[in-house]
């Protein structure tokens, strides 16, 4: 049997109950590869996180992140949650205001801002790269987006770890009202090696100014309420578009109310390098006994 704290968590909540979930095994350094997978295939949640001792010197604390059938090398929201964790158990403390995890995509710098209940964590996104800019030949595309009405800028296929077709709405109630036809995201995304499709809009709201929805249906997921990778390709999609752009160096987003949800998800911008990042809260504390 194994015993380990236990946190679950609420990642990137505008309110209680509002973000991503996330379980996080704090002391599992004694655990297999297969209880990992079994618990988290147990949780349910999206991802469960593995806290373990880091291979280096230059990293706090390593992480294994798994959904409840694999185990994958990163993601944003586990990744933001799990240094929330890390932080509030005394298991790594920043240095010159950061921490460094160690995890299947290599040493990522996560910045600390502030403290307590408002404190802030923002994690570097990979590098993104434009694959496809305006793809007018695409017509799985056009399929996808049935019934939506276009922004300002074209939509475009964009890779940062995972690949997403990017997409703006013409304004945030066309991108709220929407009514996604997943089985053709679905195939757009199997055609296309991608996750699927994030879509995006401005918003004259006094507390965002970008409303996103990710619909990962190339991974069976219908609607992501809170997702730091795909936010990540959306800002960089925008820099690359619009370097003088009002959102050039970065705004708020909201995201996953059309599912009940309330995330709010922060994005800095800085020259070449896109940070996002939010707050987290501990819903659950104890102990897991597997």
């Amino acid at each position: 049997m194994y015993s380990s704290r236990y946190l679950q968590l609420d990642v990137f909540s505008a309110r209680t109950g509002g973000g991503n979930p996330l379980g996080v095994v704090v002391d599992a350094a004694a655990w297999s590869d297969a209880a990992m997978q079994s618990f988290a295939a147990w949780t349910g949640l999206v991802e469960t996180t593995f806290v373990l001792p880091p291979t280096t010197p230059d990293a706090g604390y390593r992480l294994r992140i798994f959904t409840p059938a694999r185990e994958i090398p990163f993601a944003g929201h586990p990744t933001i949650g799990s240094a929330h964790a890390v932080l509030d158990c005394g298991i790594a403390r920043p240095v010159d205001g950061r921490l460094v995890q160690e995890c299947g995509a290599g040493l990522l710098p996560i910045r600390v801002e502030s403290e307590g209940d408002a404190r802030n964590l923002f994690l570097q996104a990979p590098a993104a790269r434009v694959l496809r800019e305006d793809p007018l030949d695409e017509p799985l595309l056009d399929a996808a987006l049935a019934g939506s009405t276009r922004g300002t800028l074209p939509p475009a296929f964009v890779e940062g770890g995972r690949r997403w077709w990017i997409v703006e709405f013409a304004g945030e109630a066309d991108l709220r009202g929407w009514k996604p036809d997943h089985a053709a995201i679905g195939r757009l995304a199997a055609a296309t090696d991608s996750l699927g499709v994030c879509a995006f809009a401005r918003s004259r709201s006094p507390d965002y100014e970008l409303v996103v929805r990710a619909l990962p249906a190339g991974v069976g997921i219908v609607e992501d309420p809170a997702s730091g990778a795909a936010n990540g390709l959306v800002a960089a999609w925008i820099a690359h578009a619009e370097p003088g752009g009002a959102l050039a160096r970065g705004y708020r987003v909201s995201q996953g109310r059309e599912i009940g949800h309330d995330a709010s998800i922060l994005i800095r911008i800085e020259r070449d390098r896109i940070w996002v990042g939010g707050r987290t809260r501990t819903i659950v504390s104890g102990d897991v006994y597997w």
